[in-house]
């Protein structure tokens, strides 16, 4: 089942519905962003040039440092009288950048969504628990008004309030949960403190997304839930919640292209790579108003592929996130990502799915230390674990870790909503 039967269109239809929007959009973008017309007449490039997405490699990237340049409204192309609606990134690493969106651009951001949810295989009479937090994160009302387009049920429950989110799983009967994967953990964590198994609940697909997930993560999530879990992809500066989804097949995250262009490029040379290659992934929109984006370098490590799906569905898919361009860590000349961490954490059932890194340096060398945590009724040899523990993190890396460390369950902090940060780089302290 689809949503709407741009989803199954030919690669010839979809490619005139893409060529048609790209020439409107960077008109938008040219006469209406300073950035971009400045862009474009450094480049000697007018909207003349761009007839088709062909011709998109002709143009620079925009860049998360381009967003917080023009802080705030600088990259809007519609003015504020026409912008119903303000959000925000979280801003962890500088100013937040600020996005906007006309009336017309939440009607897109919707059917998006409910795009997403019925690949997941929700109907219009499930009842959709709202995990991601409301507010200027996009998620908490980028999925709420998608649930809304399709017809179903939302419970705009938001993040946090687990024991809450337990019983609302338990007495309303909720058919699905929309939540990050590491609050997906949470929750059963939770829920077996308070002597409930979600897994004898309704509840049959969990939606996560906002953070990386492997694919032992997943299966951990399915597992202990008793779920399906569908991963969804978005971020604030595209849309928000709805670039892209996993169908019912779980094999890629199908991207709707008519509302936003795909590229991978080699993350240090900026070339595209060849289908199939990882490298990061590159956004274009097709049909914002308020916030036009051309070729977005989201730092978002995948690949593509344009076979068509099993589900029918003939909008290119993407691989699941599992690493970032920028979250590349470099330890005595060894380059390895976090997910390659926690793909060894989730092979050893004696310990829970948290984990954190701590860079050091001494002197001129740079130290890592990796802290795990026990399950909560560990019985075994923690010699033994550490010594297993330890050799498959040297043959995975590629190098051994200066320390691990084996804590009792629960020692890792974790935020309200149960995400943990993995990485805490001290070595510029």
């Amino acid at each position: 089942m689809v949503f709407d039967s741009t989803e199954t269109a030919s690669r010839e239809e979809l490619r005139e519905v893409q060529d048609g929007r790209l020439r409107e959009t960077v008109r938008n973008a040219y006469e209406n962003v300073e950035f971009y017309r400045e862009t474009f007449d450094e480049a000697g490039l007018s909207p003349a040039d761009i007839e088709s997405v062909e011709d998109l490699s002709k143009l620079p990237f925009t860049t998360k440092e381009d967003f917080r340049d023009h802080y705030p409204t600088g990259m809007f192309a519609a003015d504020m009288d026409d912008v119903v609606r303000v959000h925000a990134s979280s801003g962890t690493t500088g100013k937040p950048k600020i996005v906007g969106y006309t009336r017309e651009d939440l009607d897109v951001w919707s059917k998006a969504v409910a795009r997403c949810l019925v690949a997941a295989g929700v109907g219009s009479d499930d009842v959709v628990q709202n995990a991601y937090g409301y507010g200027l994160f996009t998620g908490g009302l980028g999925l709420h008004q998608g649930v809304e387009e399709l017809g179903a049920t939302v419970i705009p429950i938001g993040g946090g309030n687990t024991q809450r989110q337990v019983e609302l799983l338990s007495d309303l009967g909720s058919d699905v949960i929309a939540c990050t994967p590491s609050y997906a953990l949470y929750l059963a964590e939770v829920a077996d403190d308070m002597g409930i198994d979600i897994r004898d609940l309704p509840l049959r697909t969990v939606i996560f997304g906002a953070e990386p997930c492997t694919e032992p993560m997943r299966n951990e999530i399915e597992a202990r839930l008793g779920v399906t879990g569908i991963d969804i992809y978005g971020l604030s500066e595209i849309v928000g919640p709805g670039v892209s989804v996993e169908c019912e097949a779980q094999d890629g995250l199908h991207i709707w292209e008519d509302y936003f262009y795909p590229e991978v490029v080699d993350p240090n040379t900026g070339d595209p790579v060849e289908e199939g290659e990882e490298g990061e992934l590159v956004l274009t929109t097709l049909a914002k108003d308020a916030l036009p984006v051309l070729r977005y370098r989201t730092g978002d490590l995948t690949t593509l592929d344009y076979g068509t799906c099993e589900c029918g569905r003939t909008c290119v898919r993407m691989d699941n996130i599992t690493g970032r361009s920028d979250d590349l860590i470099i330890v005595r000349g060894v380059n390895f990502y976090p997910s390659e961490v926690e793909s060894v954490v989730l092979e050893f059932d004696r310990i829970a799915p948290h984990y954190r890194i701590d860079l050091r340096r001494e002197g001129s060398l740079d130290r890592v230390e990796i802290t795990v945590e026990l399950v909560e009724e560990f019985d075994g040899s923690l010699s033994d674990l550490e010594g297993r523990i330890q050799k498959r993190l040297s043959n995975v890396l590629s190098f051994t870790p200066d320390e691990l460390n084996l804590v009792e369950y629960g020692d890792i902090a974790r935020t309200e909503v149960g995400k943990v940060q993995r990485v805490y780089d001290h070595r510029g302290q």
